[in-house]
């Protein structure tokens, strides 16, 4: 996995009110954390940060740019990023410092490839997980993993074990959880020929036809 570099500069501990005016200059409030690590605040570029990161999917890894010492040549992983409620501006970033010798765990989105054979046959494709969470070196990081459903049927699934995944990259679910299943078409009960008439109707019916016949 290829690291994004950013430029970010430390800040003070803020409060809301603080953390609105650096929102409205333009800048995002952040923290950088790990388990070696001090944490420490920090600011950065907004429009530069959701230009580099915000349409990307799965786990990333940045290297920081900056004038502290505390901050400068350090690599994270983007670990979470809280968004406004309403306009889905980001608001916050948190990045966790990693070690690029120790393995760390991530999740990984799955992309379903091909067109599988249950569905050909008029069958529905329902994924069971969109992501799995592997355990892998940072660099080793897939941006996405495929999952190719073009064998299923209908009534299979496929599985953790059936996934291929790249060398030094491991699931860490158990191998028999399920992926994606291909169900049988969903089936509307026809309507019948005619509508039934209720039988107190029809009663009534003939009662008024042997009244007729009477008369």
């Amino acid at each position: 996995m290829e690291t994004i570099e950013i430029q970010i500069e430390p800040r003070e501990p803020t409060n809301k009110r603080t953390a609105r005016r650096l929102r409205r200059e333009g800048k995002l409030p952040g923290i950088l954390y790990g388990p070696k690590t001090t944490p420490v605040p920090f600011e950065l570029n907004r429009k530069d940060f959701v230009g580099r990161i915000g349409g990307l999917e799965g786990s990333h890894l940045v290297r920081i740019n900056s004038s502290s010492s505390l901050l400068s040549e350090k690599v994270a992983l983007v670990k979470e990023m809280q968004f406004h409620p309403v306009t889905e501006d980001v608001l916050h970033v948190d990045l966790y410092e990693v070690d690029l010798t120790a393995k760390i765990q991530v999740k990984v989105p799955l992309h379903f490839v091909g067109k599988a054979e249950g569905v050909v046959r008029g069958g529905i494709l329902q994924p069971v997980v969109r992501e799995i969470e592997v355990e892998c070196l940072p660099m080793d990081i897939p941006e996405f993993l495929n999952v190719d459903v073009s064998s299923l049927d209908i009534g299979y699934s496929l599985h953790i074990a059936d996934l291929p995944t790249p060398e030094g990259v491991s699931p860490i679910y158990e191998t028999n959880l399920t992926l994606v299943t291909v169900v049988p078409p969903t089936v509307e009960e026809a309507p019948a020929a005619a509508a039934a008439v209720p039988e107190a109707e029809v009663g009534v019916a003939e009662e008024k036809k042997e009244e007729a016949g009477e008369s």
